[in-house]
Parts: structure tokens; C-alpha cells; sequence
């Protein structure tokens, strides 16, 4: 069976056999992917990390499978309905639901109008007219009245007998399939106002009276039409024509011309208003919702990655604020560990005379503690207090940057919080976080649920379990490919290192604080309960600097160490010779150095660690600064050019601070001056961009944006840019008109995700 789904799982995912194969030994050995795909690259044969988590999911998703028809094959054969040909139908079933659908006539059901008509014994009249023969029905149907079962007629015969063939048609595998196609490919999502809401506000405006094919909706349409029905505003509908679907089954069911089957033709129709449409639009509301799901989860995960992968400013002393207007500006002083040293309230927003004491506050605190940089959070009262700090006579070196907060009051309010801070309130505790954004924004908000640093749509409305998944994988994702270091790290940020988790990594900081800074790698096999296999899958990702092993502090992993030093050795010098000279290193033949478990692969990743020894992927850190004097959308004005930071992307576009406390949109059609396919392929969350307004919505709190080159920036970059060649040196491409762009646009980010892995294997190519 395991060689079976491996085979599937390859065929969807484009890989060999042997590659699944291979991966699922090592996951269900214990192994995680970053592990496996960073340290085993020559057993998958060089997986990413999006192939073997993909692998992962698949296998689960495989074994529930199976697990479900283990089930129906033991309820069948509790009940003696198992046959050899029903046997065979439920072992040959790919998916969920076509597996459900042979189960259906089987599974034990409530008293229906079919199972009361059998109880009355009309099965048999039934089994008659579904034939379709030519027959006298008074005749026939007055065989089966009975004043004692409750048939007192010959039209409450019929009718029984109607319900009996209503439910063979709604549980016929293939009706279901085809309604199914019909469902997905020609039904219609179709919204309206609930009477009584319609003076209730503009929330749902959009979706007051809207219709759109099922197959092409947009995720983000779907979830806010399934909140607004959630939230008693709107109704929601998902159905295709009725004739086309009463067609399909009159073909299916309806032949020839005589009574009976003018009484399975009525029971057809019966069959589909009363089962099997409720049936199929029930089964389309929940695939719309998975699909939905899926691409918000996705949307979410790559921002999340981005956020996590910010660039740091590094180990500054910072001077943070957690801005406020009534209640002033918790300030707060860190040295370059993110230590708080020192704690006040200012009120620079409330007069004159405190704004100058607070401006005299600021001076002296930054003198004191030596500060390098000024973090301010952008939530209330953010724009404000930046303007109050850029307008006081400060050294130019301290830097002052506005933070996304997202999240810092929920780390205020947490466990971990508390514990770090037991003293101290929530506003200095989330001053804190402020700080400690702009030094590291990975090692800060991995102390915070992912769900909560906003930056997703709808996150309270999809798959919570799935969203949880996705976010934690995101977040190992990013925690091991920075790598971490094992002395300064809190327990929240090693519990995400691979094979570690929440206890061991309480086990490595009491161990830190009753022993002192961890002096090499190897010790931490002294940590209680940390065995081999979970050193294996950590050491690698964890860091040791200042240790006397200079390979402690980078990405090669202690297994391969005698590598590095039979390297080394190789050239007449020591590890710390050959890490600083690329002379040397350049003189290294790889292929000398390839064994049974070591390959081309590893030796390479080796070489790029010891060129740039524990190497950081984020980028170069970069000061966003709005400009002057804009801080309320109020102040904006139509075509006004701004500075502004992406703040969260989405499938239909982006969201961007421009400094007026309410993002503004860059929908997809805004971008660029080119066609493009999703946001992802422009901006990157925490981006800088330049934006020109489009339209201003101060009722509703909208903003548009556009991100396109104005006039002069694209003459300017014309001065610039090379010749482009003649029409006769390159084939010309017609440009589409505006609306069949906006068409196909809509269309592309809208696909149905019918292949879960599409995603994977497409990013996987690329």
C-alpha cells in the first residue's frame, strides 16, 4: 500500500518514486524538513523545502484516506452488505468524495420519505416503474393499497414509489460525479442584501446583489460573501441552471415515452430540488471554502515569511516608544542585547510646555544610554510622535524608524511576557517589543501567535487548523534558515528550531542559566533529555560564536566537520586558515571529498558556509520615511506622489502605509506599467515603494493607489535606458485592450486550486 501512495504522490508532484519514498522514511523516522532538506539533499535528491513539505501533507492526507475506507469496508461487513463488486468499487477510489459516494446507499441514515415508503412495501412498485416498461399504473399501484400500512390510494402508491426512485437517482455515483462537474463548472455564486439590512450600513455593499461563476471566483470574494452570510447580511446561493442539470439527468434516467416514465421523470425532478441540488450545492460551498482557504493560507504564509525574514537593524542600543495621545508615549531604553535598562512616560502630544520637557527627556536619555537608533510604533499617535522626534535637534547618527506593531500588545499580555517582565507593566512591556522589532523582527515576533502579527485577510474565517499548520511550518521555515544563536536566544525562538519544540528548549535555557553560555556545540549533548537524534536534527540551525571550533558559528553541521578539517589538512593549513582564505579554498577539489553518504550537494553548501561563515539571507536593513506634514488621510490629495512601506499583499493586491494611519490599496491593475500575475511578483512585505493617489474614500477609509511610473519617471527612464530594437529587429505583441486585461487578470488570480501541490511544483520549476 506505502509503495502505492508513494507512486501517486510522485506522478502529482513530477518526482521519482524512490525521491517520496526516501523522504517519508526520514519524516516518519522523526526527521523535519528543514532538516531534511537542507542536511540530506543527496537521499531526496536535492527536494526544497516546498517538495517535501508537500510529500508531508500528501502523505496524511493519503492515510485519512485510507483510514475512512477501513471504516466503510468494516461497517459493510458488520452488516453483511460487503459484496466482492462493492469491495472492489471502495478499494479502486481515488478521493474522499468519490469513495462517500459509493458508500452513500449503504450508510445508516435517519427515517426518510424513501425509507417510510419501503416500510409501507412499495419498494417493489417502485422497482417497476424505474423499469420503464409499459404498464397499466392504476392497475399495478392498486395491488399495493392497504388501509393497515397506510396507502389509501393509488396516488399515495405513486408517490411512495416516486420517493423510493428519488433517492436511487440522488445516490447514484454517477448523477452525483456529473451534478458534481455541473456544480463546479457551470454554477453561479450568487449574493443579496438580507431586506432588513439593506439601511444597516456599507460594509457589504459590493456584495448587495452580485453574481459570479463558481470556477473563477476570487478566495477573497468568497470569504467576505461567506462572512457577510455568517454575519446575517447577506445570502448566499451556489447553483447552476436547473435545466441544464434536470437535462443531464433525464438523460441519464428518463427513457422512452409511456406512464412509467412519466412517473420517473417526476421523481427525477423530485430528486433534484429536494436532495440531490442541496446535496451538491452543500458539497460546492465546501470545496469554494477549501479552495478559498487555501489561497488565503497561502497569501498569509508568504507574508508572514516576509515579515519574518525583515531586515534587522542588528545589535543597537534603541530608545523605544509605544505612542499615545491622552495616556502619552511609554518610553523605553534597551542596550544592544534588547536589555531594558530604563522606563518612562512622556507627552509630547499634549502641550507646548510638555512637548518641550519631553523634547529635553529624549536628549538625555539618548545621552545616558548612548542610544544608536529610536523605534516608534505606527499605531496611534505614531505619525505624530515621529514628527515630534524629527523636529528636535538630535545627533544625526540616531536613526528614527517607524515599526509595524502588529501583535506587540498580544506578546504584552502573554505568558512569555510575564515571565520576562514579571514587574512591569503591558504598555512597557510592549514598548519593549517595539524596540526589539527593529534589532531582530524574527527573534521578537516568533514570541507572538502568527495569526496575530496581522498579516493575512480573513484569518479568523478559514481553516484554523490547516492556518495554524501553514503559519508553524512558515515559521520553522524561517527560524532555521537564519539559524540561531544557542546563548542569546529566547525559549520561544529555539523552540522552533528543528527538533527541538517548547520543552527542550526550556531544558537548554535552564541548563544556559545554571551552567553559563554553552562554550561549543557539543555541549549541548549535556542537556537533559537532548539525545542524539534531536542533536542531529538541531545542531546545525543552532550557533556557538566565540567557540573554539570556528564551525560552531556557521551552517555546517557537526557531522561533517572531519570534512572540513581532512580540507584544511589537505592544504597545509588549519579550519580557521581555510575559512579566511579563499586562495585555498578555491584550490579544493570537491569531488576528492565524495563518499556513499556525501555528495556534490553537501560539499557545495559546505564551501558557499565556509566563504560566508554563518551567513545571514535577510536583506540589507532600509529606512522608510514618510513625508512631512501628511499624517491624516484627510491630508491627502488626489495625484499626490508618496513614500510608503508594504504592509500586508493579498491575491487582488497590496496594502501600503503611506503615514496616515489607514493603508491604501495597490489593486493588481496598479502595479507596474506591465501585466501582472500576482503581487508577489512586485513587492515583498516591508518593502519601500513610491505611490501616487488615485482616490480617497474618507467616509469608508479607503485609499487607492497606483504604483505606476508617472509622465516623468518614465521619460526619465527612457533618457536612461538603452535603444529599444525596431519593429523589424523583434516580434511585435499587439497590447490588449484595457478590459480584456483586466479579464484575464481576474481570471489568473482567481484559478480554482483543484491541485493542491499545483502550487509546489510550479515554484518548484521555476
Amino acid at each position: 500500500m506505502n509503495s502505492l501512495r508513494h507512486e501517486k504522490i510522485a506522478w502529482e508532484l513530477n518526482i521519482t518514486a524512490k525521491q517520496v519514498a526516501d523522504t517519508a522514511a526520514m519524516i516518519t523516522e522523526g526527521a523535519t524538513v528543514p532538516f531534511i532538506a537542507r542536511y540530506r539533499k543527496e537521499v531526496t535528491g536535492t527536494l526544497d523545502e516546498v517538495i517535501i513539505t508537500a510529500i508531508r501533507d500528501r502523505l496524511r492526507e493519503l492515510e485519512e484516506l485510507e483510514n475512512r475506507r477501513d471504516a466503510i469496508v468494516k461497517s459493510l461487513t458488520q452488516r453483511n452488505l460487503l459484496t466482492p463488486e462493492l469491495e472492489t468499487k471502495v478499494a479502486a477510489a481515488e478521493t474522499l468524495s468519490i469513495l462517500e459516494d459509493i458508500y452513500l446507499p449503504f450508510r445508516p441514515k435517519r427515517r426518510t420519505r424513501a425509507i417510510i415508503a419501503r416500510e409501507k412495501g412499495l419498494e417493489d412498485l417502485a422497482i417497476k416503474i424505474f423499469a420503464q416498461e409499459d404498464l397499466d399504473l392504476a392497475i399495478e399501484a392498486a395491488l399495493f393499497i392497504s388501509e393497515e400500512k397506510g396507502v389509501a390510494t393509488v396516488d399515495d402508491a405513486l408517490a411512495g414509489a416516486r420517493d423510493i426512485i428519488a433517492e436511487w437517482v440522488n445516490e447514484d455515483a454517477g448523477a452525483r460525479s456529473k451534478m458534481r462537474d455541473l456544480f463546479w463548472n457551470k454554477g453561479v455564486i450568487r449574493s443579496k442584501v438580507l431586506p432588513d439590512k439593506l439601511a444597516s450600513g456599507i460594509k457589504y455593499k459590493d456584495y448587495y446583489d452580485w453574481e459570479e461563476p463558481v470556477a473563477t471566483a476570487p478566495s477573497h470574494r468568497v470569504l467576505a460573501m461567506r462572512r457577510g452570510e455568517r454575519e446575517e447580511f447577506l445570502t448566499l446561493r451556489m447553483t447552476p441552471p436547473d435545466e441544464e442539470a434536470l437535462r443531464i439527468l433525464e438523460e441519464l434516467f428518463v427513457h422512452g415515452i409511456n406512464e412509467a416514465v412519466g412517473q420517473v421523470k417526476l421523481a427525477v425532478h423530485d430528486s433534484y430540488k429536494r436532495l440531490l441540488s442541496l446535496s451538491m450545492e452543500t458539497e460546492t460551498r465546501m470545496e469554494t471554502r477549501k479552495r478559498a482557504d487555501e489561497i488565503a493560507i497561502r497569501v498569509f504564509a508568504d507574508n508572514l515569511r516576509q515579515l519574518l525574514l525583515a531586515p534587522p537593524m542588528g545589535q543597537k542600543a534603541v530608545l523605544a516608544i509605544d505612542p499615545g495621545f491622552r495616556t502619552g508615549c511609554k518610553t523605553v531604553c534597551l542596550d544592544r542585547q534588547g536589555k531594558l535598562l530604563h522606563h518612562e512616560t512622556i507627552f509630547p502630544l499634549m502641550s507646548e510646555k510638555a512637548r518641550e520637557e519631553a523634547g529635553r527627556t529624549i536628549g538625555t536619555l539618548c545621552e545616558r544610554f548612548k542610544v544608536e537608533a529610536i523605534s516608534v510604533g505606527n499605531g496611534t499617535a505614531g505619525r505624530e510622535t515621529e514628527s515630534f522626534l524629527r523636529g528636535l535637534s538630535l545627533p544625526k547618527e540616531i536613526m528614527v524608524v517607524m515599526v509595524n506593531e502588529s501583535g506587540a500588545s498580544v506578546y504584552s499580555a502573554s505568558e512569555a511576557a510575564r515571565a520576562e517582565f514579571p514587574d512591569q507593566d503591558i504598555t512597557v512591556r510592549g514598548a519593549v517589543s517595539i524596540g526589539r522589532r527593529l534589532m531582530d523582527p524574527l527573534a521578537e515576533l516568533v514570541k507572538i501567535e502568527p495569526k496575530a502579527i496581522g498579516v493575512g485577510q480573513y484569518q479568523h474565517d478559514v481553516d484554523q487548523g490547516l492556518l495554524q499548520q501553514c503559519l508553524d511550518d512558515v515559521v520553522v521555515s524561517c527560524v532555521n534558515a537564519v539559524g540561531v544563536e544557542v546563548n542569546t536566544a529566547s525559549v520561544q525562538l529555539l523552540s522552533y528550531v528543528s527538533g527541538l519544540g517548547a520543552a527542550l528548549a526550556d531544558n537548554i535555557v535552564l541548563h544556559r542559566n545554571e551552567n553559563g553560555p554553552f562554550p561549543t556545540r557539543d555541549a549541548l549533548k549535556g542537556v537533559k533529555r537532548l539525545g542524539a537524534k534531536a542533536f542531529e536534527q538541531a545542531a546545525g540551525f543552532l550557533r556557538v560564536r566565540g567557540s573554539a571550533n570556528p564551525l560552531d558559528a556557521g551552517a555546517v553541521h557537526p557531522e561533517s566537520y572531519t570534512i572540513v578539517e581532512k580540507m584544511a589538512t589537505d592544504q597545509g593549513c588549519s579550519v580557521v586558515d581555510l575559512i579566511a582564505d579563499e586562495a585555498r579554498r578555491q584550490k579544493v577539489v570537491l569531488t576528492d571529498y565524495v563518499s556513499d553518504k556525501v555528495g556534490l550537494p553537501t560539499l557545495k553548501d559546505i564551501m558557499a558556509e565556509l566563504a560566508k561563515p554563518g551567513r545571514d539571507p535577510r536583506r540589507q536593513f532600509e529606512n522608510v520615511v514618510f513625508a512631512e506634514g501628511i499624517d491624516k488621510i484627510t491630508d491627502l490629495i488626489l495625484g499626490m506622489r508618496l513614500t510608503g512601506v508594504v504592509t500586508n499583499i493579498t491575491a487582488f493586491g497590496a496594502f501600503v502605509d503611506i503615514g496616515v494611519h489607514q493603508d491604501g490599496l495597490v489593486h493588481l491593475s496598479e502595479m507596474a506599467d506591465r501585466y501582472v500575475k500576482t503581487p508577489a511578483d512586485v513587492v515583498k512585505v516591508n518593502q519601500k515603494v513610491e505611490v501616487t493617489v488615485l482616490a480617497i474614500d474618507a467616509e469608508r477609509k479607503r485609499i487607492s493607489l497606483s504604483m505606476k511610473k508617472t509622465p516623468g519617471e518614465k521619460n526619465k527612464t527612457e533618457q536612461t535606458e538603452p535603444a529599444k530594437p525596431t519593429a523589424g529587429e523583434q516580434k511585435i505583441t499587439p497590447q490588449r485592450p484595457e478590459k480584456r486585461q483586466e479579464k484575464k487578470k481576474d481570471r489568473e488570480a482567481s484559478k480554482p486550486f483543484n491541485n493542491p501541490f499545483a502550487e509546489a511544483l510550479k515554484k518548484r520549476n521555476t
